[in-house]
């Protein structure tokens, strides 16, 4: 039977039941039939029609053979527009502590160096071993959030964070040191994964364009203030500060996620409807029940997914298959050139402009305004391309209603945005090599700085949305292989930026990483063209498994 004519069969029951004057025993018998006409609605439903719905598709080694679709009217999520907002300006806050951790250090090698008696070529085998655990950690935290929830997640990153950053703050040796760096990596890498969870858990596809991008605003953000904050406290108050600085913060954040952050994943509460167990409330709202909706004869509490088996290694499970595996490595490479630029710039500026270290850092800053702005400007574009694409697809758009996309190539809806932001950052990218190669005057890096920053960003968060968008049953693992991939080469870029800066110059290295872009290309050129095909075959084959 049609969803509708489901829908209109539960809505006038109780006016039948009202004008007959049906007694309770006639009720239940009622209910029990228009239960069994919904079962054998959905079972004679088409099978891949079945694996989108507005309720959150189960993870693939979890799926269940039967399962009924939630009401047409179920809201998507029962949170209200402000608590969503709030909830993504903690996501954001929260996410730039990972590259801000990295970012804030590289002012104070040199004072590291001195204090630990060691030499710098040693000090910053500790920034390696960051990285390398910043793109490990999130393959675990987001498999434990996908499964137990945001909030424990979120706690358990935040208690390590703290305690790793004490230590680093009382430390006198080396091998503790590169010991607790690995700790306060693990402890804060996990920040930006759920951060793009919260925002799969909380937004239909028509409005996470502007949620997802202020969601991963750390990425870039946080590595352009770093190093402004890191080198005005160890001019000021030595290298030590730093950490108690990063101790401050994390105390904050994990006062206010034990008091108010409420848990979103949907694995646990469903659509926010249902309670979470009362050791996952926030202490504030302890003693309150979880909001829930309205149930009427139409309106029922979504049901939460079934939890699966925690799985670590499904982020890398995830780049086996192929419209994953473009969309990463080319999410990689845009990331490449971020921390390419991120690492070199402090060198070049004190070269060729003989600047201090507080000057330096300052011009760090159009970087991170640039990143900032593009969550305005990008994130309204993808939800416009998503609307455009839904409206000609005939695809119905409802608030609070998530969006079917079996049958939606969602793939062109995002990409469409993406491509030409690719090949104008290159572009952005050759003239931020140039003027920095023949000194122009600071307003030239600095402009370019800003334009390619905005556009290089833009086009970065709008493959991060769709990496989310076609993963959703497990957004923080997917989030999670995004960053393996990212901190990965982000690793191999700034170990051969500098060596490659001082053989070919910055004007050829700048073009060589977007000419780079260019020919690799292709990779989102055949998302583009066949990503929604391969999807639906997928989806098929999953089906025909069971």
């Amino acid at each position: 039977m049609p969803h509708g004519i489901v829908g209109s069969h539960m809505a006038t029951d109780p006016i039948l039941c009202y004008y007959l004057g049906i007694g309770v025993h006639c009720i239940d018998r009622l209910i029990l039939r228009r239960q069994h006409n919904v079962g054998n609605s959905v079972q004679s439903s088409n099978a891949l029609e079945r694996l989108e719905t507005t309720q959150d598709i189960p993870d693939i080694e979890s799926t269940p053979k039967t399962k009924d679709a939630p009401p047409p009217d179920t809201p998507y999520s029962v949170l209200s527009e402000r608590q969503k907002i709030c909830l993504m300006i903690f996501a954001s806050f929260a996410g730039v502590i990972s590259p801000l951790s990295s970012s804030i250090y590289f002012p104070a090698l040199t004072s590291l160096a001195d204090a630990m008696h060691v030499s710098t070529t040693r000090i910053n085998l500790t920034v390696t071993m960051y990285l390398i655990f910043q793109g490990i950690a999130p393959s675990f935290t987001g498999a434990f959030s996908d499964t137990h929830g945001r909030r424990p997640a979120y706690l358990i990153c935040f208690v390590l964070y703290l305690g790793a950053n004490i230590g680093l703050a009382l430390q006198n040796n080396y091998t503790a040191l590169m010991i607790l760096r690995c700790l306060q990596a693990c402890g804060s890498s996990g920040t930006i994964a759920l951060g793009s969870a919260v925002v799969a858990d909380v937004s239909t596809r028509a409005e996470r364009g502007k949620y997802i991008g202020y969601a991963s605003l750390g990425v870039t953000l946080g590595p352009a203030l770093g190093p402004v904050i890191g080198g005005l406290i160890d001019h000021f108050l030595g290298w030590r500060w730093i950490f108690w600085f990063l101790v401050i913060v994390s105390a904050v954040f994990l006062v206010l996620i034990a008091l108010a952050f409420p848990e979103t994943c949907r694995a646990v509460v469903g659509n926010g409807s249902i309670p979470a167990a009362r050791w996952n409330r926030p202490l504030l709202h302890i003693l309150e029940p979880t909001i829930t909706a309205p149930t009427t004869a139409t309106s029922t509490p979504m049901q939460p997914k079934n939890k699966h088996p925690l799985n670590p290694f499904l982020s890398a499970r995830l780049a086996a298959d192929k419209e994953n595996a473009l969309i990463l490595i080319y999410g990689a490479l845009l990331y490449a050139g971020i921390a390419a630029v991120l690492t070199t710039l402090s060198t070049e500026l004190t070269t060729r402009y003989h600047f201090n270290a507080i000057q330096v850092g300052l011009c760090y800053l159009p970087m991170g305004v640039g990143s900032l702005t593009s969550r305005w400007t990008v994130g309204l574009l993808l939800d416009r391309a998503f609307r455009r694409a839904a409206h000609r697809s005939n695809l119905p758009i409802i608030k609070n209603q998530q969006q079917d996309i079996a049958a939606f190539d969602i793939e062109r809806a995002r990409l469409i945005v993406t491509i030409p932001l690719v090949y104008a950052a290159a572009v952005g990218f050759v003239a931020y090599g140039w003027v920095l190669r023949y000194r122009v005057s600071l307003a030239g890096p600095m402009i370019t700085l800003f334009v390619g920053s905005h556009l290089l960003t833009g086009a970065f968060t709008a493959v991060n949305t769709l990496m989310v968008d076609v993963n959703r049953r497990s957004p923080a693992t997917a989030v999670a292989a995004n960053n393996l991939f990212r901190c990965l080469l982000g690793a191999g870029a700034t170990a051969i930026a500098a060596p490659l800066i001082g053989r070919i110059g910055i004007g050829w290295t700048a073009t060589l990483m977007a000419a780079l872009w260019v020919v690799a290309s292709p990779c989102i050129w055949m998302v583009y063209f066949w990503g929604f095909k391969w999807r639906r075959d997928l989806l098929g084959k999953e089906v025909q498994q069971g």
